[in-house]
């Protein structure tokens, strides 16, 4: 199984609410930069976080592959939230190739579970980060980190 965890690109800084803010034209650009490190990998689905930001990020990618399928919203996925319980939504699902979109504290915090069994072991994830890992179960300790690309930041 390959799970490739991708950071939201660059946001507005301000919007109503957190979850509207919107990607800015650097952030646009950084995703599409990103996305090619995922071109010729297969890709089963595509889970994103309902902020607006993780949302665009996610339709880039999709866009930018090809693929047919749609986006799936996971509200589990948001910032805050426990990288325990992605854990056990992932647990069920029969994708082998998963491209999930999210945020800061929590992508970092989901890579180093993943990675290190442990959450205080946080994976530096800038905006637009990915991170590609493997392993055969999405189990904490388990898998392993094959690669993380940042995209230059100007």
């Amino acid at each position: 199984m390959k799970i490739w965890l991708l950071r939201h690109g660059e946001a507005e800084p301000q919007a109503r609410r957190d979850a509207d803010r919107r990607l800015t034209a650097h952030g646009r650009k950084e995703v599409l930069i990103s996305a090619g490190h995922l071109s010729g990998h297969p890709i089963d689905g595509i889970l994103a976080s309902p902020y607006v930001r993780a949302q665009e990020t996610a339709e880039l990618v999709r866009e930018a592959l090809g693929l047919d399928g749609a986006v799936h919203t996971a509200p589990w996925l948001t910032p805050d939230d426990d990288p325990r319980d992605v854990l056990r939504f992932l647990d069920g699902r029969g994708e082998r190739n998963l491209l999930l979109v999210s945020h800061q504290p929590l992508i970092g915090s989901l890579a180093g579970l993943l990675v290190h069994g442990s959450r205080s072991e946080a994976l530096p994830m800038n905006t637009a980060s990915l991170a590609e890992l493997e392993g055969e179960f999405p189990v904490a300790g388990l898998m392993r980190l094959v690669s993380v690309y940042h995209p230059r930041h100007h």
